[in-house]
């Protein structure tokens, strides 16, 4: 399948106006893509959690122009216009106009809001864009007969992806993989697909508490940081070695091997930070607090024989995966010895979820 396969035949209906309702969750990787190609497409392939209850609602209203003058949008947070985050739409709309070509037939009002706090630190990019996507493909499905289920999703992940790349992987759950993958069936670069193998029940409502260390904008955007796997000396080794930990995953999360799933998911977290400290220009974005939570982690984890971890995006925050049957004792030890290292003792609770819904 190519691009291509995503423009559409001629529309055969037309609609004057409307509106469509999409939640979308975020998502938190196992296996971490670092480093893309033009169009988004990612140099290794990448797991996920797709989460439950941190998630974007985003309303699309629309009504038909009588002049095509090009992009026509306003775009609200928490029914507050926000000016700022229009050029980041516009260059979405205009990657993915030839995909949606009704896009300058329209004036656009959209709507968002999140369950986290904005500027939480948990990535709202995923949940934002692939919110929008599906919101653009249910007007799509009004213009075209074409469009069935399976091809409404796929498309929406495409089309999620052209805002920012891991939104492909937040349209359903509870894992999704994007990038292809010889040991995958259907993976493939242009969006994301849930994962097609039996998983063991050791995973099933696993869980994800966020511990919110660092509310701040972050040091270095995505764009730029993954712009630095160009030219970095390690880069054709880590992707290397995350095709092959993909390959490890697909092998865990059949068995069920815990011990081997905490390995693998805590070392793709401190790999992935690595990159950014031996790139050129450099980062260190973990702050003392998250090296703090991380030893304490392990400490608890071989004390108690525990079976807790954690992992990280592009950021200070920790993710603090563990088992269900372990829910309780767990957030005990974060409420008794973790919460102090967060930013105004702030975490959001979370479990693995099965992806987006229309309201």
């Amino acid at each position: 399948m190519t691009e291509e396969n995503f423009i559409p035949k001629p529309y055969t209906n037309s609609i004057d106006s409307g509106s469509f309702t999409w939640a979308s969750p975020s998502n938190i990787a196992l296996v971490k893509y670092w480093g893309k190609k033009e169009h988004q497409i990612p140099e290794n392939p990448s797991i996920s959690f797709t989460l439950n209850n941190c998630k974007t609602t985003t309303t699309v209203s629309f009504s038909k122009k009588e002049i095509n003058t090009g992009f026509s949008f306003e775009v609200f947070l928490d029914g507050e216009q926000k000016e700022d985050f229009k050029p980041k739409i516009e260059t979405f709309f205009k990657r993915v106009e030839v995909y949606l070509p009704f896009l300058n037939a329209y004036h656009f009002k959209i709507e968002t809001s999140n369950t986290f706090p904005h500027s939480s630190g948990i990535a709202s990019s995923a949940s934002g864009m692939s919110a929008l996507a599906l919101c653009l493909m249910s007007i799509e499905k009004e213009l075209s007969t074409d469009v069935s289920e399976q091809d409404f999703i796929k498309k929406a992940s495409f089309l999620a992806r052209l805002g920012s790349g891991s939104a492909c992987r937040s349209l359903e759950g509870d894992l999704v993989v994007w990038g292809t993958h010889d040991e995958i069936k259907g993976s493939s670069d242009l969006f994301g697909v849930k994962y097609p193998y039996d998983v063991h029940q050791n995973f099933k409502n696993y869980q994800d508490t966020i511990l919110l260390v660092d509310k701040g904008e972050k040091q270095v955007s995505s764009t730029v940081g993954h712009n630095l796997m160009h030219g970095h000396p390690f880069a054709q080794e880590r992707f290397k070695q995350a095709n092959s930990n993909l390959s490890q995953m697909v092998s865990i999360l059949k068995n069920g091997d815990l011990d081997q799933f905490i390995a693998l998911v805590e070392s793709e977290a401190l790999t992935l930070h690595a990159m950014m400290m031996t790139s050129m220009p450099y980062f260190i974005l973990m702050k003392p607090n998250t090296l703090e939570i991380i030893n304490k982690i392990w400490n608890y984890r071989k004390q108690k024989g525990s079976n807790v971890c954690f992992t990280l995006d592009a950021g200070a925050n920790v993710h603090v995966l563990y088992p269900q049957n372990e829910t309780a004792s767990v957030l005990e030890f974060i409420k008794n010895e973790l919460v102090a290292y967060c930013q105004n003792g702030q975490y959001i609770c979370d479990v693995i979820g099965l992806g987006a819904n229309k309201l």
